[in-house]
């Protein structure tokens, strides 16, 4: 059964949506919790009762499993997990990335897959390193696409598979891979190999890595971020256009003795009080928990509620079209966060395109708040404005004899027409008291303005300290003192 996607509502690139594999469905965005049949803090019954829809586990671990692999075969991955919910199935990759090799092909991987009742099934892709140079990342992306062909071609295109794009770090390499996995008919497409960039906390090249693949891949496809675990980027990831995350990142980090948090970890030794509402932290005490015999599984059953309720509260940001100032709060818990989102700005016309038209409100946060979607679009839209001859820009608020029209002025934005002084972004906007950056981009409206409007003769009212921005951005034009 084909795997099919569903777009409910949108924000920014995130979506709301509904991924159907397997005669199973799941509401996006989601996080699959990795599960491994010998290592399980938390089971798949407890994930379920979390409110986990899918989780995924390793197919290769299973078929070289001596426990694991007749069970598999026999009763199914469900029946051996006690998983009822949608179950997606990883090749052996991972064990690929880490130790070089596995004992495998692609189409024994895949076959064993569909043989244990996997919702979705993952080709062996090659995992190339963010490092690596070109030529490997060149040559291990054939393979992949290869075997993604081999996969459609022996399997049919109605098989639930997933096509991995890879490509390194290369953006023009990544981009080509999502267009080839599109044309071929995959409509579920993870990212691979960015858990290098994640663990290393190399946000702004997965911005890069990123964005270059979603300009490839269908914007009709579920995106999948393989590897990536931590609540504190989920937001910035779905703002990116990511719907599905996975990763064993609970388990790991309550094996380290670490804590998460929607905004970052911290080590359980340090903490003398559990800042968390679940069913753990308001049981035990801190030092409860870090002398406890359990305190691992304990860790771990904290950390995935942590995680699964930081995607609820991303897909309440998208209903209520408030996810930019989620992904403004998430990233300023980490400087190199605040570096990704600073360079997912870098993109705020490709984001602008799948944007919403109309929000609940815009909070102004600062200089980057400038760079948003809402900005950009309603800056296009002055190209749309008819205007007489005469027209002044009032940035104080006066009124002067000798024009035709009047345009109040609104920063971020700029001057708009006093008709859209209730509508979205203009009436739903909450701005503090003026600062520079918004005032310059305010500025830019402005020019943006003159520019389409070269019929018209503009002027501008502003008084003190904002002249010099006036002059510096919109130089020629004349300034009513």
């Amino acid at each position: 059964m084909a795997i099919t996607f569903e777009i409910l509502e949108e924000d920014i690139a995130g979506r709301l949506g509904k991924i159907k594999a397997g005669g199973r469905s799941i509401r996006t965005p989601a996080l699959l919790p990795v599960i491994n049949p010998h290592l399980q803090p938390v089971t798949a019954r407890e994930m379920s009762a979390m409110g986990a829809e899918g989780l995924i586990t390793n197919a290769y671990i299973f078929s070289r499993s001596m426990e694991f692999r007749e069970q598999a075969l026999t009763l199914g991955l469900h029946r051996v997990l006690g998983f009822d919910g949608l179950i997606m199935t990883d090749s052996g990759s991972f064990q690929l990335s880490v130790y070089g090799d596995v004992e495998i092909t692609n189409m024994e991987t895949l076959e064993f897959q569909n043989a244990i009742g996997s919702d979705i099934h993952v080709p062996l892709d090659i995992p190339t390193h963010p490092d690596a140079d070109r030529d490997q990342a060149e040559r291990e992306l054939e393979v992949t696409m290869a075997r993604l062909r081999e996969a459609k071609e022996i399997l049919g295109p109605d098989a639930p598979l997933a096509g991995p794009v890879q490509g390194g770090r290369f953006p023009d390499l990544r981009e080509k891979a999502g267009r080839e996995a599109g044309e071929l008919g995959f409509s579920f497409c993870p990212i691979g190999a960015v858990v290098p960039l994640m663990e290393s906390y190399r946000y702004e090249d997965l911005v890069s890595v990123v964005m270059a693949a979603k300009r490839g891949i269908p914007t009709s496809s579920c995106v999948h971020l393989f590897g990536a675990g931590h609540p504190a980027m989920f937001a910035l990831a779905v703002a990116m256009g990511c719907d599905i995350f996975d990763s064993a990142a609970y388990a790991l980090y309550a094996r380290e003795g670490r804590y998460l948090t929607p905004s970052g970890s911290a080590k359980i030794q340090e903490l003398h009080d559990l800042p968390c509402p679940c069913h753990v932290c308001r049981s035990h005490t801190a030092e409860e928990l870090i002398h406890s015999p359990e305190r691992e599984r304990l860790l771990a059953l904290h950390n995935l509620q942590v995680s699964l309720a930081e995607i609820s509260r991303i897909r309440q940001a998208i209903q209520d079209g408030v996810l930019w100032e989620l992904v403004d709060e998430r990233c300023r818990g980490h400087p190199q966060l605040l570096k990704g989102y600073r360079a997912l700005l870098n993109h705020g016309g490709t984001l602008e395109i799948s944007d919403r038209v109309s929000k609940r409100r815009f909070f102004y946060r600062g200089a980057e708040s400038c760079k948003r979607t809402e900005v950009i679009r309603f800056q296009k839209m002055l190209d749309r404005l008819v205007l007489p001859p005469r027209v002044l820009v009032s940035m104080d608020g006066r009124a002067f004899p000798g024009f035709d029209i009047i345009l109040p002025f609104k920063p971020p934005f700029g001057p708009f027409m006093d008709e859209l002084r209730e509508t979205f972004p203009i009436g739903q906007s909450e701005i503090p008291d003026w600062d520079e950056e918004m005032v310059a981009s305010g500025c830019r409206g402005i020019q943006r303005l003159a520019e389409t409007h070269r019929e018209c003769s503009i002027a501008i009212s502003c008084q003190g300290r904002w002249r010099e921005i006036v002059a510096r951005i919109v130089p020629g034009i004349e300034v009513i003192p």
